[in-house]
């Protein structure tokens, strides 16, 4: 990755001593007079894109980070574009030297650890916000389940409730004409209970049809759980209708008011954050401003105990080795590399491959492939070593980094990080994605400050002060920790006062829909 400092002129970056690119820190356009900051553009080179440092022969490796990003397509000469024309993927033996670069985490000592205000909740969890949650079961019951969460967003209803953040409905497009012995079901169940459970939920009303696959009861004893005075549940069927239930279920998230909403924030150890770190629109500087500065706050949070969560499995694909390395064990290695492979067994099958993505806002924005992506997106983990890998959705417990098998789509990646515990989100962006994550606040993390000034309303910090040379990675690292605990102690994102958040909740849908 990068070799620890910027090697950067006014027009361009270069991120590794090895590198034969650059990147464009606005757009660079060919000069009468030849050179530009010492190199000779041949062509219009977009900001946050790549611009041949040295000639590059068809078939050789391309290097950013000091990593391959692909391999030339055609000879490509210094002071070229290298984009989708002339560079592509390419197959090449990675050294996953599994632990070699593992190192034991500098644990800030307890007298000196941070803390937030936060809820403490009965197993021991800490939350960052205090809803009450409506979920559906199945997509037949989402409509009530909304008309009861609307009810609470109605004017002055809420004001009753001061202690209660809100009512959130969950709903989702699932729940029937599924087998139940597949993973699709085990996701799909473990998603829900996640939410049910989570320390920023209260209280919560699960709403059903009635004669779905997915049957409340089956549900709740698969998970372990139990209906009680703050987990109740409800179907359609058995109440009598679609008004009946509405107006029950009203009732039952009133009935829950008064014991959630006198739940009170206080003093807790910083430990008990457990991170979201995700990205999507991303661009040619999330891997250099955005992703890097996050990582160093993830390890700043690991540092006091608290725990980070990497995900999206097809976005970390090119660049697991740099995982491996880090592993805590070859155990942790090894089911990491299980993953990676299940997903070109997955993506093969559906007749799909791994270099589907980027995007076109990503390549647009200066990606061009997927290895390049990843080796961005990876930078969000820190250098921490990867203490555990998780199936999707399960139940975060390891403290330090730890890594959750999701897709790369956002809404499904968030959705199982959030249903494994996660209490807090910082998701970078370079092309400008909006999205929140109910119940958990989420923090955008903008790569570049002029998408940050043209969606000021919507992007919580500016990250493109590393491209500008104002703050080094690491300043801006501890920038974006402090409003981590400002955001974990109650203080609203711009997703939350946008009103951001009932409609990410995507639980991954694998396996035949019958």
């Amino acid at each position: 990755m990068m070799d620890g400092t910027l090697h950067a002129a006014p027009s361009w970056i270069r991120l590794h001593a090895a590198d034969n690119v650059v990147v464009a820190r606005s757009r660079i356009e060919p000069h009468a007079s030849g050179e530009v900051d010492g190199l000779r553009p041949l062509e219009a080179i977009p900001r946050g894109h790549k611009m041949a440092a040295a000639a590059i022969a068809r078939g050789e490796a391309v290097r950013k980070y000091g990593q391959i990003i692909g391999f030339a397509t055609a000879d490509i000469e210094a002071g070229e574009h290298v984009h989708t024309q002339n560079l592509a993927v390419g197959e090449f033996t990675r050294d996953h030297a599994f632990c070699v670069d593992a190192r034991p985490t500098d644990y800030v000592a307890a007298a000196e650890q941070i803390r937030f205000e936060g809820y403490r909740r009965p197993d021991g969890r800490v939350g960052t916000r205090n809803f009450i949650a409506v979920i559906a079961s199945v997509n037949c019951s989402a409509t009530v389940s909304r008309a009861v969460a609307a009810h609470f967003a109605l004017p002055g209803v809420m004001a009753r409730h001061p202690g209660v953040d809100g009512v959130i409905g969950l709903t989702h497009g699932g729940g029937c004409a599924i087998n139940t012995a597949t993973e699709g079901y085990r996701y799909l169940t473990r998603t829900i209970a996640g939410y049910a459970t989570h320390p920023n939920v209260g209280g919560v009303l699960m709403i059903g049809l009635g004669c779905e696959t997915n049957q409340i009861p089956a549900l709740l004893a698969r998970e372990g759980l139990a209906q009680s005075d703050r987990l109740r549940t409800m179907t359609i069927q058995a109440v009598g209708g679609t008004r009946r239930t509405i107006e029950a279920g009203i009732e039952a998230v009133e009935a829950m008011m008064p014991a959630v909403g006198a739940a009170r924030r206080q003093p807790m150890p910083v430990s008990g954050l457990v991170l979201a770190l995700e990205c999507g629109g991303s661009d040619g500087y999330s891997g250099i401003s955005a992703n890097p500065a996050l990582g160093h706050a993830a390890d700043l949070l690991v540092r006091h105990g608290g725990t980070v969560v990497l995900a999206e499995t097809p976005e970390i694909y090119g660049a697991e080795h740099l995982l491996t390395r880090r592993a805590s064990s070859p155990a942790v290695a090894e089911k990491l590399l299980a993953r990676i492979a299940w997903w070109r067994d997955y993506t093969e099958r559906n007749n799909a491959e791994m270099d589907n993505n980027p995007s076109f806002g990503n390549k647009a924005g200066g990606l061009t492939t997927i290895l390049e992506k990843s080796l961005g997106a990876v930078a969000k983990g820190g250098s921490s070593a990867l203490e555990g890998v998780l199936e999707y959705a399960e139940r975060v417990e390891t403290p330090g980094l730890v890594f959750m098998d999701t897709p790369g789509y956002d809404p499904v990646a968030v959705t199982g990080q959030v249903a494994g515990g996660c209490n807090l989100i910082c998701f970078t962006t370079g092309r400008g994605s909006v999205s929140g994550f109910k119940p958990a606040p989420s923090l955008k993390l903008a790569s570049n400050s002029d998408m940050f000034r043209h969606m000021s309303e919507d992007m919580d910090i500016d990250c493109g002060t590393v491209i500008t040379g104002a703050e080094t990675v690491e300043q801006l690292g501890e920038r974006i920790f402090r409003l981590m605990i400002e955001t974990a102690s109650g203080r609203a994102t711009l997703s939350e006062t946008l009103g951001y958040g009932d409609n990410e909740f995507v639980p991954w849908q694998v396996g035949a829909v019958m």
